[in-house]
């Protein structure tokens, strides 16, 4: 190895030493322990301006500035009492001086060598001009941010580490917070935060966020350090190097609490304003007058979901002019619609000029409106979507974040009066039933009851009440036949007490008792308007037997053209009022009853076979009270008591020649006929004893020739053989047979 001297004196040989130097990028010198320059590079005679021969022999300090050479001077002689290399990046404020006066910048390297001839000293200068220009911009950058930062009143500008350390602090801050530098600094942010949000870990979240995305904004409650709270609109962005590792985050605080309450008063009167419209016509207008006091905006509409056409149905509350849609667009379907799309979703949708996401037909739509962009959102009330809130816009960005923050809250108080503008149509409509009802059995309470109970013990009787427990408990629709006055509608109550629809209304509609004209809106209902005179709705009695029975009596007397309509409703449950087109499901049990043949109408087209076949699912037969004799005398003690009670008499007696001749009477009225008849006995008889009219009855023979009707003695025996059978349930011979 060669020793140092041997080293140094080797490289000065000038072709060496030419060459190192040439290729030196910044300017190399070369001086004595007297500082007299010896060597210098191609780079020293560009950057100084002067040539090798003008700096050979010169003293270094040709090369610094006048003023600071004096000084210069005895640095160098420090130096060359402690000879030592001294790199670059020292942080001292160097400068160089050229030929022409010119002072620049520079840095220097510098290195003591041995040689034979001495010690020697190596400069490096390198001209710093253009990173100290830098330098420069950057620091005034910096003041230029710090003096607007500390200037900046209404924002809370820190900065805090990658832990969520507070590592900076503005005089804002202080105001809005009430924290000092002092108090604050190396301090958690987390302390700004409500105790609540602290438990479900919302600091560490947010800069979760912001270091994945490099930006987290957020809006809520803080607290100052007296423990009062304000409401906050909260930024905080990642701060990284080039390399893109995390140096820590920045946040800025706005104080927005006075915007908050002026949200919260607007939000309560509109509020207020909503849910006091319960109509769902006035609540539109009130949504309408809402919204503009929300956002500007050109196009609003409200879509409620349809349930029976399984689209949205669109009420448009504000429309660019010019713009008219087609009763088409009245329902907007579920797929390709930003309706639709918000309504399944349930989160808003924001849309854009254009959007791909929706069909042809709904991207023309928007542009016919010129609707380049807008936000629909859902309109969500105890967990059930109603429809969707559309508000839009002709610009391209018509809305701002916080009008959307805004329609957001607007928009669940919106679900809310919907909700209860429907529960109170609910609730009308079931009061209008109720109150229907209610008049319906006020009139049936004021209509006087042929009887209060089943009196008998006949066999037919037992026979028909046998078949009456039998069908109660199902939904069987019953047809019970019968003379008038037999006591059909005493066995459909009994029919309705009998089931499980006992707890609902009994509805009764006489059709022999109502002009056909009329027959029609009795049954289904009309709408006011339907026809002249129709000033108001009325619901009809198959409506009002929802869930309920509805007994038709007469029905043979329901005119064949209303007949089809009764069908359908008994065949589909659902029906249409008279003057609408909505159809309305009814869940009913129904029983007819009539005194007429209706097989015999059916043959003689005075009656359609299909409602006949569908009304005789279970007929039950009432026979005449000429067939039950065994019945009369209950019948008469039954109802002198009842009437006696009612008429406060104390009747005792009935006289058995007045019992004998009742009892012998055909009754062509049946039990009807009975009742008024010792109804008007009980009003004639003021003692203890029953007091009979029996003048208004014919003789006994006279009764039994009207009773069966006989003109010959044929007729006469074949009708007393028939209600032989009849008494005996079908039974010919043996004990209690027909031939005994």
């Amino acid at each position: 190895m060669l020793d140092s001297t041997r080293f140094v004196d080797k490289i000065l040989q000038p072709d060496l030493l030419s060459a190192l130097y040439a290729s030196f990028p910044d300017a190399v010198l070369l001086a004595n322990s007297e500082g007299e320059i010896l060597h210098v590079n191609p780079q020293t005679e560009k950057l100084f301006g002067y040539s090798q021969d003008e700096l050979l022999g010169q003293p270094v300090e040709i090369l610094v500035p006048a003023r600071l050479r004096s000084a210069h001077v005895v640095q160098r002689k420090n130096y060359q009492r402690e000879p030592h290399l001294r790199t670059m990046g020292v942080g001292l404020d160097l400068y160089g001086r050229r030929k022409d006066g010119g002072e620049f910048p520079v840095d220097i390297m510098l290195s003591p060598v041995e040689t034979r001839e001495g010690s020697l000293v190596i400069a490096v200068v390198r001209d710093i001009t253009a990173r100290k220009a830098i330098e420069n911009v950057l620091r005034h950058s910096e003041e230029s941010l710090r003096s607007i930062i500390e200037t900046v009143k209404d924002y809370a500008i820190f900065t805090l580490d990658v832990d969520g350390l507070v590592t900076s602090w503005n005089p804002a801050a202080m105001k809005i917070k009430g924290y000092q530098p002092g108090e604050i600094m190396g301090q958690h942010f987390s302390c700004f935060y409500p105790p609540e949000d602290i438990q479900r870990g919302k600091p560490g979240q947010g800069l979760k966020i912001a270091a994945e995305t490099g930006r987290y904004e957020d809006e809520g409650w803080r607290v100052r350090k007296d423990g009062s709270q304000f409401w906050a609109n909260v930024v905080i962005t990642a701060l990284r190097d080039r390399a893109g590792k995390l140096l820590g985050y920045f946040k800025i605080t706005r104080d927005f609490t006075t915007r908050k309450r002026a949200e919260e008063a607007l939000l309560l009167e509109i509020t207020n304003v909503l849910l006091s419209n319960l109509d769902i016509g006035k609540l539109l207008v009130a949504v309408t007058a809402s919204l503009n006091q929300v956002t500007r905006h050109d196009y609003a509409s409200l879509t409620l979901y349809d349930a029976n056409a399984q689209k949205l149905r669109l009420h448009p509350l504000s429309s660019p002019a010019g713009l008219e849609l087609n009763a088409e667009d009245d329902l907007i379907p579920l797929d390709g619609t930003p309706a639709g799309l918000c309504f399944t979703s349930r989160q808003p949708v924001l849309v854009k000029q254009g959007d791909s996401r929706f069909t042809k037909h709904a991207r023309q739509l928007l542009a016919k409106a010129g609707i380049k962009s807008g936000c629909w959102l859902p309109l969500i009330s105890h967990g059930r979507p109603l429809g969707v809130l559309g508000v839009a816009s002709v610009k391209d960005e018509g809305l701002a974040r916080t009008d959307l923050n805004l329609l957001s809250q607007v928009a669940n108080q919106i679900a809310l009066a919907i909700d209860n503008a429907e529960a109170f149509s609910q609730i009308s409509g079931l009061n209008e039933r109720l109150l229907e009802e209610k008049r319906y059995l006020e009139d049936e309470i004021r209509t006087e009851y042929n009887f209060e109970g089943l009196v008998g013990k006949s066999p037919v009787l037992k026979r028909a009440l046998k078949q009456v427990e039998t069908v109660a408990p199902t939904d069987a629709t019953v047809l019970i036949l019968g003379e008038t006055g037999t006591g059909k509608e005493l066995i459909a109550r009994a029919i309705h007490q009998l089931s499980e629809r006992r707890e609902r209304t009994f509805v009764k509609l006489n059709c022999a008792a109502i002009p056909s004209g009329l027959l029609e809106s009795e049954l289904f209902g009309h709408e006011k308007g339907a026809f002249t005179g129709a000033i108001s709705q009325k619901i009809g009695r198959l409506e009002l037997a929802h869930r309920g029975t509805l007994f038709l009596d007469e029905v043979g007397d329901i005119p064949l053209e209303l007949q089809p309509k009764l069908l359908r409703a008994l065949q589909e449950k659902e029906f249409e009022r008279l003057g609408s087109t909505r159809t309305i499901p009814v869940d009913v049990r129904l029983i007819a009853a009539t005194n007429r043949d209706l097989a015999k109408m059916v043959k003689d087209a005075q009656f359609r076979s299909d409602l006949y076949y569908r009304l005789k699912v279970f007929p039950v037969y009432l026979a005449p009270l000429r067939e039950r004799t065994g019945d009369i005398a209950l019948l008469i003690r039954h109802f002198v008591d009842k009437h006696a009670r009612r008429m406060k008499r104390k009747i005792q007696t009935i006289p058995p020649e007045t019992m004998k001749a009742l009892v012998k009477w055909h009754w062509p009225g049946n039990v009807r006929e009975l009742e008024n008849f010792i109804e008007r006995a009980v009003i004639l008889s003021p003692g203890p004893v029953l007091r009979v009219p029996l003048s208004e009855l014919t003789s006994a023979e006279d009764s039994e020739e009207h009773a069966t009707g006989s003109s010959t003695l044929a007729d006469a025996e074949r009708e007393h053989i028939l209600h032989a059978l009849r008494e005996a349930d079908g039974v010919i011979a043996g004990p209690h047979g027909a031939a005994e």
